[in-house]
Parts: C-alpha cells; sequence; structure tokens
C-alpha cells in the first residue's frame, strides 16, 4: 500500500475585490474576528467600529475551478472628513500566510482602489511586526503610536508606487511555486 503525506490543496486562483455579496461580508467579518480577537486577543469577541459603517471591505477569495469559493484575506479602507484615505483590519487566513504575496496583493488593491477614488493620501497604522512588510512595500513611517495597548506606527503609503485600480475586481495567479501541493 502507497502511504503518501496529506496534502493542503492550493488554488491556483484567487479574486481581490470590493465584498459585495453577504457571504463576502461574513467572511470578512469571520476572518476579522479570527484574527484579532482569537489568535491576537486584541478585542474581545468582535473587532467592529463605528468604521464600520462607512468602510469599503475588501476581500481576497480564494477559487475552485474558476468560482469564488472561501473568503482568506481581508483589508478595509474609508475616507475620512478630511478627504484622507485609511487601511485598516487587514487580515491573512492562518493557512495562507505562507508566502507574502496575498497581503501585498491586499495591500496594492487597497491602496490603488482608493487612488483610483480620489485618494491623496493613504494611512495605516501597523502592528510593530508588521512594519518591515511595510516599508518593502513602499510606505514609510510617520510617527510611533499604541492602539489598544499594543505598539504600532503611524505610516503612509507612497502613492507613487500605487496606480490607480478603478475595477472593483482583480484576478490573481500565484506563481508555481506557490501552486505546488504542501504538506499539511
Amino acid at each position: 500500500m502507497f502511504d503518501a503525506p496529506p496534502f493542503r490543496f492550493l488554488p491556483g486562483e484567487y479574486r481581490v475585490r470590493r465584498a459585495t455579496a453577504a457571504w463576502e461580508h461574513a467572511g470578512c467579518a469571520r476572518l476579522r474576528r479570527a484574527v484579532f480577537c482569537d489568535e491576537q486577543g486584541i478585542f474581545d469577541g468582535d473587532d467592529r467600529d463605528a468604521i464600520d459603517a462607512h468602510a469599503i471591505p475588501l476581500a481576497a477569495i480564494a477559487c475552485v475551478a474558476g468560482q469564488p469559493e472561501v473568503v482568506v484575506g481581508t483589508v478595509r479602507i474609508h475616507r475620512d472628513a478630511d478627504g484622507m484615505w485609511w487601511g485598516s483590519r487587514l487580515a491573512v487566513h492562518a493557512d495562507y500566510r505562507r508566502s507574502a504575496w496575498l497581503g501585498s496583493a491586499l495591500i496594492r488593491f487597497a491602496v490603488g482602489h482608493a487612488h483610483a477614488l480620489g485618494c491623496r493620501r493613504f494611512l495605516a497604522q501597523v502592528q510593530e511586526a508588521n512594519v518591515p512588510f511595510f516599508v518593502d512595500l513602499h510606505w514609510r513611517t510617520l510617527r510611533p503610536t499604541v492602539v489598544r495597548g499594543r505598539p504600532h506606527r503611524l505610516m503612509a503609503a507612497e502613492l507613487a508606487h500605487y496606480p490607480p485600480c478603478p475595477q472593483p475586481d482583480v484576478a490573481l495567479y500565484p506563481a508555481a511555486r506557490d501552486r505546488r501541493a504542501v504538506a499539511a
């Protein structure tokens, strides 16, 4: 008998888009709770706040046979009263963090989409551990800050590196190295 180790399926296509369907909104909310409440313990039970009432939720969706299947990443963007845009609640499902490309795709889409909607400055409060990742994506630190008792940095995206992305949906096909079967 052949005894093979279990392998985890990795989709060959992802969609990054504005969440519009009820299942996409529910998937984004579920993922945020899993990351910010259960995993990191930043919030107790739910991470929703007043910003959710006017934010644009974005979802990274794994596709199976070309059909959207499950939300595996999310971020929300919103414009404040001064016309400045913000990104927050960036989360990627633990099973999809093996490579940084999904998180960077969400960031690129978020900033590019806001840029297409008139953004002239895009900011985020980034957890200290994620600062090098954002620096690699052409963000700069404005100042250290503390959010919910944890060290963060207020950072700004260098918009010249984020061309406007007016379409509400983009397809992503991971590199061959990311599509190979990975032992569970």
